[in-house]
């Protein structure tokens, strides 16, 4: 082998040992440093959110499995668990600059964000819908012209609310709340008429409502988006870790247990109740576990009505 061919080869060799270990990067830090930063949610209800115990909520539940996961595989019993309040506008950056390792509340894994971040098996499938009150007459989102309209900054439905103002010229106000607790206080006071997000989160607004029965969740989903955990880029193993400890879960019944406590049973801090009742598309799921992004609804599928 000539100087040349044996450089270049050292070279790819350095490069591919190189990808192997930044790969598996946060399992690394996490062994070294004996602590697992774990992004969450203040007012994702019920995925993730904060009470007077502390923050709770389905898919911080999981996120808990993995980290148990994690203790087991590094021989780290007594790991330190830090939780750090992430909003929809800076938790892709938190994750990247390394400021948390994993996070696991109500992000969309779409072909976009693939683009900055790696994703776990899904957790869960939702529908983009309204929440309105009872005597709106909103039904559909063609209902919408001319009305001002909330959702969360950062968020997908910020995006689809957009586009479907410019593509119909609707004539919306789009007011972008920082969380879905301001959102739902808008709606609350009058300033907007209506609330668009993912339709288990309106469920789970409407629930700690003051007076739950003067709302209602409206209109035929202008998306179904599935979420996942959200990892650092190519980072296998801690990704091959999660999406076991996720597919477990599902294969062995515990996540329809996880199901029923935050979707079917009182839930704190008030002791609220959601009745949201497992969907064909989470039974789907729990049967054939994926981290495939959900197609996107194509507009001629789209509600007449819409």
């Amino acid at each position: 082998m000539n100087k040349k061919r044996f450089l270049l080869s050292l070279l790819g060799f350095s490069v591919l040992t190189t990808a192997v270990y930044a790969e598996s990067d946060t399992l690394k830090k996490i062994k070294e440093t004996g602590v697992i930063s774990l992004g969450v949610r203040e007012s994702s209800v019920p995925f993730s959110y904060a009470t007077n115990e502390g923050y709770v909520g389905y898919s911080r539940d999981i996120m808990q499995h993995i980290v148990e996961a994690a203790k087991e595989k590094l021989a780290l019993p007594k790991l330190e668990i830090k939780t750090i309040p992430i909003t929809s506008q800076n938790r892709i950056s938190l994750l990247q600059n390394g400021t948390i390792d994993i996070e696991c509340g109500s992000t969309t894994n779409n072909v976009e964000r693939q683009q900055q971040a790696s994703f776990t098996t899904s957790i869960f499938i939702v529908g983009t819908q309204l929440l309105t009150r009872m005597n709106s007459g909103i039904n559909h989102f063609s209902d919408l012209k001319n009305k001002t309209v909330t959702t969360t900054a950062g968020t997908t439905s910020e995006r689809i609310l957009g586009k479907l103002n410019g593509d119909k010229k609707m004539g919306m106000h789009i007011l972008s709340a920082t969380d879905h607790g301001q959102a739902m206080l808008m709606l609350e006071t009058g300033r907007a008429d209506a609330f668009m997000m993912d339709d288990a989160l309106l469920y789970g607004e409407r629930a700690k409502a003051k007076n739950p029965r003067e709302w209602h969740v409206v209109g035929k989903p202008r998306s179904y988006e599935v979420y996942g955990c959200m990892l650092r880029k190519g980072d296998t193993a801690f990704k091959q870790l999660a999406d076991k400890t996720i597919t477990d879960l599902m294969k062995s019944g515990k996540a329809n247990t996880l199901y029923n406590k935050w979707f079917m049973q009182p839930i704190p801090p008030k002791s609220v109740m959601l009745n949201f009742p497992l969907s064909k598309h989470m039974k789907e799921l729990y049967s054939h576990p994926s981290d495939q992004p959900y197609p996107e609804i194509k507009e001629e599928k789209s509600d007449s009505n819409d």
